[in-house]
């Protein structure tokens, strides 16, 4: 099919592709806290991940991503997609599980990384949609079917997410 005919319309999404990565080590999940210099979520605790770079394939830039920003190699998976109404685009965020970290870890300049205990997660300043993720990946494995899910701000511009 041509390019011409892919129904490209305002009505239709248009989407960013970024992945999260969340690796974990028993009850333990590989968290960045965000540099004070970053635009967004400075300070703030999130997982690994960033935009899929034109030519890259998602597991590829999950990987990449989980390098940069931690100097950790994991074996991933795919545990879920979720799509991120944003308004005038969305995001198209592909949620990758990880488990057997190998390499030494690292700070990169998006932030400093450490591993932090699921309890401890909800006394830390997070962005917003990290405690719903690790709660629906928490007890996911490797082979199980990857979640769906889609997110909006509502009008006091809160996120909200809805799982299929």
């Amino acid at each position: 099919m041509p390019r011409s005919d892919q129904g490209v319309t305002k009505e239709r999404y248009m989407l960013i592709p970024r992945t999260a990565i969340f690796v974990r080590r028993g009850d333990e999940y590989l968290l960045i806290k965000g540099a004070p210099t970053k635009r967004l979520w400075a300070g703030k605790y999130n997982g690994i991940g960033g935009h899929v770079e034109r030519g890259e394939n998602i597991l590829f830039s999950a990987q990449r991503e989980l390098l940069e920003e931690t100097g950790l190699l994991a074996d991933l998976w795919l545990c879920g997609t979720v799509i991120v109404d944003a308004g005038d685009t969305g995001i198209c965020l592909f949620v990758f599980c990880g488990e057997a970290p190998r390499g030494e870890l690292k700070a990169s300049d998006e932030g400093s990384v450490e591993w932090v205990g699921r309890a401890a997660v909800l006394q830390l300043p997070v962005v917003e949609d990290l405690p719903i993720l690790l709660e629906r990946i928490h007890s996911m494995q490797r082979g199980d079917p990857p979640f769906a899910a889609r997110s909006y701000y509502d009008q006091d511009d809160k996120l909200t997410v809805v799982f299929s």
